[in-house]
């Protein structure tokens, strides 16, 4: 904390705070509204299957992400096998994968018509879906389990760090004591590594509340379906607004349930680096079984459904490579880099805030300013439609006071809209990443700085920029990668005649023609693959 601290910049904290939950506070005014009864309805008819749907897609996916993801994340903490090093980093490669495009090539793969089915007659000789029984994947369980594959990496990533931040004492305690690896892992690691995971979990709940594509393919109707199909179908926004409103009360009480759960937990440790002989050498049948999981959860996660895209991609390219392709991919690259750097200079001042402002109640915006990323796509569409669309109809009337046409939708009618709904989804992203430099900047440094007479303005710009160049990085890359794959905010809003990659892709899987899209959405994995490696490296060289 720095004495004398301007109140302009807290000033401009709030501001950036206040507009960043305006959405927020749009969808609960919305749900105050009359709705002409159809809330009543849906909630008389469809709103108890809406709501037990989403209930048990969030935490069915955050089982099956547990299930998978702790023991690969052990595995490659604690344990020496051949192949470690390289599954250490590739496991978190199924996060480049957008859900529904995954959940298509399974579709394709597991129909009745799909190859594997076809292959089952053939060996048979079964003529009709009579003659035996095949799981449909286009259930309620089929979205469970490929919002699963693709989530877990969530809680793989956090349950990782966290075994291998675990003392190296308490392991050779566990040995001493008779300890196998097994036993380590359930009587020691696992109790140590729980907040950590369910912190995971958390994230995997809010991205699969948030999913709009898989479910709505699938046919599986949740809370993100219905606001989407009320507002568009029934066209009530209030309606919308109220399902919206609930889906709020569904995450936030998922978030307040899990730290809840662990509010008297606390862990204390003494962090030591883990070399190579403190993890369990595994022999040759045990290793063998590691080597086989991992390849088995990295194959279907993201291989599989990799080598298909090429294969489309590959058969399709003429048809694919054109100039709505070349268009929609700058769209969907200069939005994306607009929102990274905005959102990393609104959390660069909102830190520099919470770190310099000697008032506790400065605290405040940087919390206030990430709540955005607990809203749904279909949710934060209703909150910026609302407050922006009276914005334009305020600016038009003024116009039309003195006798002059207005601008039309200058602000919900204009690419203004995205990068506004983006901002308000993902600046928690690059609040969080700022934040974890700021923690490795000694407070030293600041009050040096003011002894010798700098203001806070050149603190920041000679002092701490220079030293959150990292933090910022990353933060860039991991917002840049979330605004190319976001569908439903930009499927709500986005302008007429207006196309991403991810709108592009989504309207070829709604058509089941993803062959001809496959090359827009090999695009979005591979950019997402940048802020992937790059996040590994750097947790390899903290580690």
């Amino acid at each position: 904390m720095i004495l004398g601290f301007s109140k302009r910049w807290s000033i401009m904290g709030y501001v950036i705070a206040a507009a960043l939950t305006l959405p927020l506070v749009a969808i609960l005014l919305q749900a105050a509204t009359p709705d002409e009864s159809v809330f009543d309805h849906l909630l008389d008819t469809v709103l108890p299957t809406y709501i037990s749907n989403t209930l048990i897609l969030m935490v069915s996916v955050c089982i099956g992400a547990a299930v998978i993801a702790v023991p690969a994340a052990w595995l490659i903490a604690r344990c020496e096998f051949p192949g470690r090093h390289i599954f250490q980093w590739a496991l978190l490669l199924p996060l480049a994968m957008p859900a529904y495009v995954v959940a298509y090539v399974y579709t394709d793969l597991l129909d009745y018509a799909g190859p594997i089915q076809r292959g089952i007659r053939y060996l048979f000789g079964w003529q009709s879906p009579q003659d035996y029984f095949f799981p449909d994947v286009r259930t309620l369980a089929g979205a469970s389990v490929m919002l699963a594959l693709v989530l877990f990496p969530y809680i793989y990533l956090l349950a990782r760090t966290a075994f291998m931040e675990q003392s190296s004492s308490l392991q050779h305690a566990a040995r001493v004591m008779g300890c196998g690896p097994w036993q380590s892992f359930w009587r020691l690691s696992l109790p140590m590594a729980r907040p950590a995971i369910a912190v995971g979990a958390s994230l995997v709940a809010m991205e699969t509340a948030a999913d709009f594509a898989t479910v709505s393919y699938f046919a599986v109707p949740t809370l993100t379906t219905a606001v989407y199909d009320t507002w568009l179908g029934y066209g009530s926004l209030a309606a919308a607004a109220k399902l919206s409103a609930i889906m709020l009360l569904v995450v936030f009480c998922m978030i307040g349930i899990e730290r809840f759960a662990r509010r008297k937990q606390k862990l204390f440790q003494k962090q030591t680096e883990l070399n190579y002989g403190d993890r369990y050498q595994l022999g040759n049948i045990k290793a063998l079984g590691a080597g086989l999981y991992c390849m088995a959860l990295l194959f279907l996660a993201f291989l599989l459904p990799f080598i298909i895209l090429l294969h489309y991609a590959w058969d399709y390219f003429d048809v694919s490579w054109n100039n709505d392709f070349l268009k929609y991919s700058f769209n969907s690259f200069y939005i994306a880099a607009i929102v990274s750097l905005l959102t990393v200079a609104i959390a660069v001042i909102l830190m520099f805030v919470r770190r310099c402002s000697p008032r506790p109640v400065d605290l405040l915006p940087s919390r206030l300013a990430s709540t955005g990323y607990a809203l749904p796509g279909t949710v934060l569409a209703i909150g910026i439609l609302v407050p922006l669309t009276y914005l334009d109809f305020a600016i038009n009337d003024l116009y039309a006071l003195f006798d002059t046409r207005g601008p039309g939708l200058l602000f919900s009618g204009t690419v203004f809209v995205l990068v506004f709904a983006f901002s308000v989804r993902f600046t928690a992203i690059a609040i969080g990443s700022v934040e974890n430099s700021y923690k490795r900047i000694s407070p030293s440094l600041d009050m040096a700085s003011v002894t010798m007479g700098l203001t806070p303005g050149a603190l920041l710009q000679r002092v701490h920029l220079p030293l959150l160049r990292k933090g910022i990085f990353a933060g860039l890359l991991l917002v840049f990668i979330e605004c190319m794959k976001e569908l439903p905010a930009a499927l709500l809003l986005r302008p007429v005649g207006f196309e991403n990659l991810a709108t592009y892709v989504y309207q070829f899987v709604s058509d089941e023609q993803l062959e001809h899209g496959a090359l827009a959405a090999i695009v979005i994995v591979l950019v997402g693959l940048v802020p992937l490696i790059y996040l590994n490296r750097s947790l390899e060289q903290r580690n």
